[in-house]
């Protein structure tokens, strides 16, 4: 898995910030899209999902996240809809190919570049999903896994 240090460009996003389990971000992304389509702004990007709490710490439906996906437009905020712009960041990344359920491999390796490199996190941690289970099959989901940080 290649690990890569780079910058992230500012955007501007529709955001839900949830308690639940993952498998409401299929709701969550509906939401979003009908609120884009109401607002008449273009999507810009690749839905995202930030990460407030681990799976391995809590239980399912305590999980606490950010679903949201990036537009261009001018629009205001609705219902659980909401407005921000996300700054531009390093962030280490890589890419990771096959099912979601695979992911947290990813994130311990990650971690383990965090430590031995002398890197301290500043956020979230992010995944951006490329294409999703209703396009391709799970072996070929393509999950950009960021961790936002800075050399210390």
């Amino acid at each position: 898995m290649e690990i890569k240090l780079k910058e992230t460009e500012e955007k501007q996003v529709a955001y839900i910030f949830y308690t639940g389990p993952v498998e409401d971000m299929g709701d969550l992304i509906g939401e979003i899209a009908d609120w884009m389509m109401e607002q008449k702004v273009e999507m810009a990007g690749p839905p995202y999902s930030a990460y407030y709490t681990s799976p391995a710490e809590v239980a399912p439906e305590d999980m606490q996240y950010e679903l949201g996906v990036p537009f261009i437009g001018g629009a205001t905020e609705s219902g659980k809809v909401k407005i921000k712009i996300m700054p531009a960041q390093q962030v280490l990344s890589a890419i990771h190919k096959g099912p979601y359920n695979e992911v947290g491999l990813v994130y311990e390796v990650m971690m383990n570049k965090v430590i031995e490199d002398g890197y301290q996190m500043t956020g979230a941690p992010l995944e951006i999903y490329f294409n999703s289970p209703m396009e391709v099959p799970e072996t070929e989901l393509l999950t950009e896994v960021q961790f936002p940080v800075v050399q210390v």
